[in-house]
């Protein structure tokens, strides 16, 4: 047991003469630009994401087409809170359909402009 401590003591006092005084500081820069490539490559871009997203839900209103996380397009007839009621029809069926969704299931906002054939028309 002695001859632990004493193979020990030798170990940690060459490691300390060791003459390695600017390690430390490589050890500490090093992490920290593995820190700033993660925040830059990872965090930002996920923040930008669910700040984008969370703008959208606060602006939809009544009677815009919408496309759902599951690619369900609709437009919202209905916003109770956190709950969204996004009516569904086939082109043609006269029945009105209503789904009711979580607001965080919508994905995207369709333009109008985008989708209608006939506005882009020329006379």
């Amino acid at each position: 047991m002695a001859r632990l401590a004493s193979v020990i003591h030798i170990l940690l006092a060459a490691e300390g003469s060791s003459g390695n005084g600017g390690s430390g500081w490589f050890s500490l820069l090093f992490f920290g630009a593995i820190f700033a490539a993660m925040y830059f490559l990872l965090l930002r871009p996920q923040r930008r994401r669910v700040k984008a997203s969370q703008q959208l839900q606060a602006t939809l209103a009544e009677g815009d087409e919408v496309l759902l996380t599951s690619g369900i397009y609709g437009y919202v007839s209905l916003i109770e809170g956190d709950v969204i009621w996004v009516e569904i029809t086939e082109v043609g069926n006269k029945d009105k359909v209503e789904i009711r969704v979580a607001r965080s299931a919508i994905a995207k906002k369709i333009d109008a402009a985008a989708t209608d054939p006939g506005s882009s028309s020329s006379k």
